[in-house]
């Protein structure tokens, strides 16, 4: 069945302007007859309202994560970033933070967010950047939120970072997970491999 703009308004419950706007960004299509009327696919509708309405009994997470405790600044920053963001879309939202390698598979909030996600807790994941989970891995919790339903929302997608300043940030976090272990060592020869390696992908990052 075929409704026009206003029926898809009330249907939906937003305002007439709302849909043109989600047409001109392709989140939403209609038909067009021949004197130029928008007409909605009724049952397209009712679904996606069903789907607006479970999205909405379940609650956002917020993700933040740093790698070291000399970072504890940026942490804060994001964590405020994250309050900010999801007040702002109106969203009921809980911010969960780590203080970690991002090669750490087995951070305290990664494993709670994991679960959350597990159980069909979550409704929506926000994120300052993609690489905030996971250094590598990141793409396989996308996987799991997509067959969970769990909308991805990424604050800072531009500016993506070059070959070299990602290949840099690897190697810095590598240099985190070994470094005590390293220094542990009574090898000289190890902690300067080690400070050479650290000042290097350094200079790359900026």
């Amino acid at each position: 069945m075929k409704v026009s703009i206003g029926k898809a308004a009330g249907v939906l419950g937003v305002c007439r302007h709302t849909l043109r706007r989600w047409e001109d960004e392709g989140r939403l299509s209609c038909e067009r007859t021949a004197s130029g009327h928008r007409r909605y696919d009724l049952s397209r509708l009712t679904n996606r309202k069903r789907a607006a309405d479970i999205l909405l009994s379940k609650k956002t997470y917020a993700y933040a994560r740093v790698s070291s405790h000399d970072q504890k600044d940026d942490l804060v920053r994001q964590i405020q970033m994250l309050e900010i963001f999801c007040s702002a879309h109106g969203w009921s939202y809980e911010v969960i933070s780590d203080l970690g390698s991002g090669m750490n598979c087995k951070k305290r909030g990664l494993k709670k967010l994991l679960e959350a996600v597990d159980q069909g807790q979550i409704g929506r994941l926000v994120l300052t950047h993609k690489d905030r989970l996971l250094r590598f891995g990141s793409e396989l919790i996308f996987g799991l939120c997509e067959a969970r339903s769990v909308e991805i929302v990424i604050m800072n997608q531009g500016n993506e970072p070059s070959f070299e300043e990602e290949l840099a940030q690897d190697v810095l976090e590598i240099i985190t997970v070994f470094s005590a272990r390293l220094y542990g060592s009574r090898s000289k020869k190890n902690k300067q491999l080690l400070n050479n390696l650290k000042d290097a992908a350094e200079a790359v990052c900026g």
